[in-house]
């Protein structure tokens, strides 16, 4: 569910994920892993700004021990 009237420059959740090419579940991720700010909004539906989203996107990122792609086994 989209929110009706969201304040200029923030997107939500799914928002986000489409403006970056990924998946709203790697937006939590990015937050999980302190790549991406919440900006407001409420636990379960929050908002980002677009400034930061645009940065998390571009910005590399960290890989994992055991992560798919990874060429550390």
């Amino acid at each position: 569910m989209e929110h009706i009237s969201l304040p200029p420059g923030l997107l939500t959740t799914s928002m986000a994920a489409r403006l970056c090419g990924v998946t709203p579940a790697t937006i939590r991720d990015w937050v999980r892993r302190g790549i991406l700010t919440r900006a407001g909004g409420t636990p379960r539906r929050p908002y980002y700004r677009v400034s930061d989203v645009v940065t998390a996107k571009s910005t590399a990122k960290p890989s994992r021990p055991g992560q798919r792609g990874s060429a550390a086994a």
